[in-house]
């Protein structure tokens, strides 16, 4: 009657603990809490035991909890039995004499893992022991389960969050400099990757653009290795790539990246690019965050071409289809802006000298090509912040904003001996001068008339030259 008696209050004892750390457990929704709270109960109610959580998908830190990561190769045959079968598993050794249990941290859906207890200097464990700690095991799996389920739903309305705010901002008009810079910032926010690179593969056969927004790594020669491997598969099986341990063989001399997400930017069913995403870590990003990026990649793919179609109109709109300089209307803008902003400038008109007859002898085909050749030569003989234009017919100009007129000059006379020299068939060309100053009042449309005349006189008096109309003529 004692040893029942003893028996009743054993069990009475052990499930009041029992509801204790089920409440305790499930309590908190945050998986290192619950995590910490079980091994302090089991630290409590097996003071003689030692013990393990080996996790399935654990992808947290526990440096100071006996956490261990199952593994589905383990030569630990009852644990994956337990884990495999959701059933508790017994072992002993009498050579060690120890015996351990393991019982399966079982949920509703799936095992998260196996609790491993082990008893030195005994080869049984109690019945009611067993029965006790699978209890507790199952209390502690539903319990996580309700932590990764609350945990994967916050990621799951944080990456909502994440993708409908990228969305907003790159459906609102950004040029594609900014679209891109954006989009680089989002990614390595939002999944902590080292180097972020966007691609657009171009007109010429085999050769892609890269995109403003790229890390700089991308720039580099070692990276060349990495886009063209992935550039290669992409465009082979147009589905998007989850490496988790890449080792290409001519990398062994340089840092490495293993962990590689590459996603192609698809638009109306067409393969416009593709998007690289790079850790130096082996197996760093989830798959979770792959999702997460294809779903960036495939929101922001319309934000893109339409920034890309935006820039083209502007490109088409302000350039020459011919000479590809400039348009006319946008020099006289440029122009405006430098007479109101800048301290001095000059304005080169620059006239195809007998052009008619070139037109007349070799066809109008060459004639393009002549002033095609003139573009190019002015496009090689002038600094980035200078301006060349086609103005109309066979004449194109340049102003050179914050350009003394001697320097001017220099550009003038240089264009000239440069197209004589280089020009097939052979031609020459005629060049007025202006230029104004914030010291005088000035217009823009007097700039105009003053570089048209210097240019008429040029023409009128044996062409090949350089005229400067500024108070007087002057030939060069």
């Amino acid at each position: 009657m004692d040893i029942l008696e003893s028996d009743l209050q054993w069990q009475v004892k052990r499930y009041k603990q029992l509801i204790q750390i089920t409440e305790k457990l499930h309590s908190s929704l945050n998986i290192d809490i619950l995590l910490g709270e079980l091994c302090v109960s089991l630290k409590e109610l097996y003071p003689d035991f030692s013990f393990s959580l080996l996790l399935s998908q654990d992808t947290y830190s526990h440096n100071d909890l006996p956490i261990i990561e199952l593994e589905y190769d383990s030569e630990n045959i009852a644990a994956i039995k337990a884990y495999a079968s959701g059933e508790l598993q017994f072992e002993s050794s009498l050579s060690a004499n120890t015996a351990i249990i393991y019982a399966p941290l079982k949920g509703k859906q799936v095992t998260h893992g196996v609790l491993q207890v082990v008893a030195v200097n005994s080869t049984v464990f109690p019945e009611n022991e067993m029965e006790f700690l699978n209890l507790l095991a199952s209390a502690a799996g539903s319990s996580l389960e309700n932590a990764y389920l609350y945990q994967q739903s916050m990621r799951e309305i944080s990456n909502l969050q994440l993708i409908n705010e990228t969305s907003h901002c790159l459906n609102s008009n950004l040029r594609l400099v900014d679209t891109m810079t954006y989009m680089s910032d989002q990614i390595i926010a939002s999944i902590d990757a080292q180097e972020v690179g966007f691609f657009l593969f171009s007109n010429v056969h085999g050769n892609v653009k890269i995109l403003p927004g790229s890390t700089p790594y991308f720039y580099t020669q070692q990276a060349k290795i990495y886009i063209d491997y992935l550039k290669e598969k992409i465009e082979l099986e147009k589905t998007p790539l989850f490496i988790g341990d890449i080792n290409l063989p001519n990398m062994k001399n340089s840092p490495s990246f293993h962990s590689i997400l590459a996603i192609p930017m698809i638009h109306s069913e067409e393969l416009k690019g593709f998007s690289i995403v790079m850790h130096q870590k082996p197996y760093f990003f989830s798959f979770d965050t792959f999702k997460l990026l294809q779903s960036l990649i495939h929101h922001s793919s319309l934000a893109l071409t339409n920034s890309m179609l935006r820039e083209e109109l502007e490109h088409m709109i302000i350039t020459d289809h011919l000479t590809k300089l400039h348009s006319r209307k946008f020099l006289d803008e440029k122009i405006q802006g430098s007479m109101k902003e800048s301290e001095e400038g000059t304005f080169i008109l620059l006239d195809i000298d007998n052009f008619k007859e070139i037109n007349d002898t070799y066809g109008h085909q060459v004639g393009d090509q002549v002033l095609v050749q003139v573009a190019n030569l002015i496009k090689r003989n002038i600094r980035g912040e200078d301006i060349g234009a086609r103005w109309g017919g066979e004449e194109l100009a340049l102003y050179l904003p914050g350009c003394p007129l001697e320097k001017g000059v220099a550009v003038a006379e240089r264009l000239v001996k440069k197209v004589s020299e280089n020009s097939e068939p052979h031609i020459t060309v005629s060049c007025g001068v202006s230029y104004w100053n914030k010291e005088r009042l000035d217009g823009y449309n007097l700039l105009f008339k003053r570089a048209d005349d210097a240019l008429y006189i040029a023409k009128g008096t044996g062409k090949n030259k350089v005229v400067i109309q500024e108070n007087g003529v002057r030939v060069s």
